[in-house]
């Protein structure tokens, strides 16, 4: 029987070093002629919360479900800590699931739920299965309510039973299928944080499975961006949204300006810079863009496409270059922002102010605030 791991301090893994708990290496699912999955590889660190997160029909859930062994790869390998599990059941899996709609019995107390999958394990480190309920009810803050009944509870409540229902036998691996989507925006906030709060506390390997971005920029040591069955980006969240690798991971997560040009030269800048600039023409307009390192660029890349994004809030005012004129056509009041919309060139841009704008107005931005996508 697997045993809860020690927190480890915010639960943040960087380090490629790290045991690996979860693998899939190539995996592909289809259903007839329509591919759910294409040709999938990713790792899952020990100890870590690891969030796939896409589009409806991107393949998050399908990646889940193979995962847990409710369906099977039609190619590839799926391993679990180190071992291939691609034709092992889920109950010989160590897994423990939470599903959407929480699936609770209803002619079961919150107890019974609870120690619903202790019928077929003993409870870790020796507990007894009362004792081992009342921990876990202690532990996702509902003390005490072994006596209700699911259908007395909220959604939340409800969300919080299935979690300790899930980790009752002490699994090695918690899988979480968009457990969230049917509560309101503010609980989905608060309970966001108390999932977390469980799996540092636990230190247990989490996947999550998300359609909303904030949700999965929020909570996760590292984020999987997913399109069409396959993996877009993978890395920390302050990483996959300030350096977007596709242009889909650049428009799916947060707001964004993606802009397509000609590039028609090379800006060395000067001895401090880090990398070159590029020079690209948008319908007319040059801007200096900044290409962090990542792209060798030189003459031959003039007149190549390039494609790069600026966020709204790198959008300035009083920025030294890359500045145009663009026209107000609507703005959103969101607390402690706006949302400005702006027609330049005969598309929308966007970005954030603390006070609203009207008319015509003059922004920019620096060529560090843009993030070159892609050349091509």
């Amino acid at each position: 029987m697997a045993r809860e791991r020690s927190p480890r301090g915010n639960g943040a893994h960087t380090d490629g070093d790290d045991p690996t708990a979860v693998e899939l290496d190539g995996v592909t699912r289809t259903y007839g002629d329509t591919h759910a999955l294409r040709d999938v590889s990713l790792s899952v660190h020990e100890g870590e919360f690891f969030t796939l997160v896409g589009p409806s029909g991107c393949g998050k859930t399908t990646t889940l479900r193979l995962i847990a062994g409710f369906e099977s790869p039609t190619e590839g390998t799926i391993r679990i800590g180190g071992t291939d599990v691609t034709g092992v059941p889920p109950e010989s899996r160590d897994i423990g699931v939470v599903f959407q709609n929480y699936a609770l019995f209803p002619h079961m107390t919150v107890g019974e739920n609870v120690g619903y999958g202790l019928r077929f394990a003993d409870p870790p480190d020796g507990n007894s299965s009362d004792d081992r309920v009342a921990e876990l009810l202690e532990l996702v803050d509902l003390p005490g309510m072994q006596g209700r009944t699911p259908e007395s509870l909220s959604g939340g409540q409800q969300q919080r039973v299935a979690i300790a229902r899930a980790l009752a036998p002490g699994p090695e691996l918690l899988l979480l299928d968009e457990p969230m989507s049917a509560l309101d925006a503010r609980l989905r906030e608060r309970l966001r944080l108390q999932v977390k709060r469980i799996q540092t506390e636990l230190g247990i390997t989490t996947v999550y499975v998300t359609h909303d971005q904030e949700e999965a920029l929020s909570i996760s040591d590292r984020m999987a961006v997913m399109n069409d069955g396959r993996v877009e980006q993978v890395g920390e969240p302050r990483k996959v949204y300030r350096r977007p690798a596709t242009r889909f991971v650049a428009e799916f997560v947060g707001d964004n300006n993606v802009f397509t040009g000609e590039i028609v030269g090379v800006d060395p800048g000067d001895e401090n810079a880090d990398a070159e600039q590029l020079i690209v023409d948008v319908d007319g307009t040059q801007f200096s863009i900044a290409t962090d390192g990542r792209q060798a660029v030189g003459s031959a890349a003039t007149g190549s496409q390039a494609v790069f994004c600026v966020r709204p809030e790198a959008m300035v005012p009083d920025a030294a270059e890359n500045r145009f004129d663009a026209r107000v056509t609507g703005t959103e009041f969101l607390g402690e922002t706006t949302r400005i919309h702006l027609e330049w060139q005969g598309r929308e841009l966007l970005l954030r102010t603390a006070e609203p704008l009207d008319g015509e107005v003059t922004f920019g931005f620096e060529p560090d605030g843009a993030h070159l996508v892609e050349i091509r």
